[in-house]
């Protein structure tokens, strides 16, 4: 009974929420809109007020108000989910009130926007990219703001995103296997010079010495040689940039079984020039 009465309740007051809003927007009264539309927006009912606000917005135009009422239709359009109509809304506002006390978390959230429409790692990063290009232009133009701080954590999420992304396509060559292998150890060094300040730069050089060490394994024999000196060439690399990585005695290894597999092709060489 008690779930019958509660169900009754709020079927009641949804109806009068829906009958209020119908008013509304029929309503001639554009001043009792735009207090509808505050009031809706106050109450986070942002898919309500965004729609009054854009039944208005031709006879606002001019009005000392309009400017307060553009930035919250385009809020509006933010937490409805509506990231893209938001962009463009924020982008609008900050070129239509460049002097606005609001231009500052305007073109905050303009970047931001990019950020909650960047996609999962497989997918195309250009919306990711935006995102780094807009809050590093933010962080630029506003030095002194509160988000400059959040800004550079979202850059550094985005970063890390296109970084992974990069990552498993270097990978994919390497799974794949000969003879895509020079392939990955070219994609790996891409990778370190694309995010120079990577923490796993070291763990990206290693996986390009062993790329090359697999491609100078499964080469015919007239190509190994000098394959595996480049194994060599980059392991010594390796130890020039990070001579306290703790991957040196892997390093260490690729590079002793590179030598020790020269030096065996040169005892097969010299073995058959003596027999000649």
């Amino acid at each position: 009974m008690k779930s019958v009465i509660k169900i009754l309740i709020a079927a009641f007051v949804l109806s009068s929420c829906n009958s209020e809003f119908n008013k509304a927007m029929k309503s001639k009264d554009n001043e009792y809109k735009a207090k509808m539309a505050e009031r809706y927006y106050t109450q986070k009912k942002y898919d309500k007020a965004q729609q009054i606000y854009d039944d208005i917005f031709p006879y606002f135009k001019g009005d000392p108000r309009f400017e307060d009422m553009y930035f919250k239709y385009a809020t509006c359009a933010f937490y409805s989910k509506d990231y893209l109509n938001a962009e463009n809304l924020f982008k609008t506002f900050t070129e239509s009130f460049p002097n606005s006390p609001k231009e500052d978390e305007a073109q905050y959230m303009r970047a931001f926007c990019f950020y909650k429409q960047s996609p999962k790692v497989d997918l195309d990063q250009t919306n990711t990219q935006k995102t780094i290009s807009l809050m590093q232009a933010y962080i630029n133009t506003h030095s002194e703001s509160p988000r400059v701080k959040e800004a550079t954590n979202i850059m550094d999420i985005c970063r890390k995103k296109l970084e992974l992304k990069e990552f498993k396509s270097a990978q994919l060559y390497f799974d794949i296997g000969y003879p895509y292998y020079k392939a990955a150890a070219t994609a790996y060094t891409t990778l370190m010079e694309d995010f120079p300040d990577s923490e796993k730069s070291d763990e990206y050089k290693l996986d390009v010495i062993r790329s090359y060490f697999r491609y100078a394994q499964l080469s015919l024999p007239i190509r190994q040689e000098e394959r595996y000196q480049k194994v060599i060439t980059e392991c010594s690399d390796f130890a020039d940039r990070f001579p306290d990585s703790k991957l040196k005695a892997d390093v260490l290894d690729f590079k002793t079984q590179s030598q020790n597999n020269i030096n065996k092709i040169k005892d097969e060489q010299a073995k058959t020039a003596s027999k000649r």
